[in-house]
């Protein structure tokens, strides 16, 4: 039986079109309802589908804000070491409301901002480098400072961070000649 003309040229269902889009988009991996309504509306789906969409997935819990803050903020603080305000900058580019972010960044607390902080800190303190040398100090403390600032941290949190680690690097050990020789 031969195919119906009409039916091959006939639109594809925008319902059809946006729900493949976002099974498409959630497979990938998990994104905010805002995320995929922009996604939507890249690929010129009308608003009132892409609304009746997104309602349907949350409806089913595929789409989640509350669960995706939760998973954003661990996995992020986890594998990028980002500071509170870095991250809370982040959740509202992805369309997640104070709120939500809020309740979600409640599982970092402020010891694991710090261990955080410390962390990254020591990772990126260059092994060799003399802080005696007059100038290297501070411009190490300015380097570490600002690539905490960068991932989100308080400036006065960063440069106390800083301090604190170069002060234990910088504090004279026993003379190791000495040691040897009562």
């Amino acid at each position: 039986m031969p195919e119906d003309p009409q039916a091959a040229d006939a639109e594809p269902d925008p319902f059809t079109v946006a729900q493949a889009i976002v099974y498409r988009q959630l497979t990938a991996a998990p994104k905010s309802r805002l995320q995929l309504a922009r996604k939507l509306a890249e690929r010129n789906i009308p608003e009132h589908v892409t609304e009746a969409v997104l309602d349907k997935f949350q409806e089913v819990r595929l789409i989640d804000d509350a669960e995706f803050a939760d998973m954003w903020v661990r996995s992020r603080a986890q594998s990028r070491k980002l500071a509170k305000g870095a991250l809370r900058r982040e959740l509202a580019e992805k369309g997640i409301d104070q709120e939500t972010a809020a309740s979600a960044l409640e599982q970092l607390t402020d010891a694991d901002e710090e261990a955080a902080a410390r962390a990254l800190v020591e990772r990126k303190l260059r092994p060799g480098t003399d802080l005696s040398v007059p100038g290297e100090r501070d411009k190490a403390v300015r380097r570490l400072a600002s690539m905490l600032a960068r991932k989100g941290y308080q400036p006065s949190q960063a440069f106390r961070i800083v301090n604190d680690i170069l002060d234990s690097r910088q504090e004279p050990d026993s003379d190791p000649v000495q040691s040897r020789y009562p």
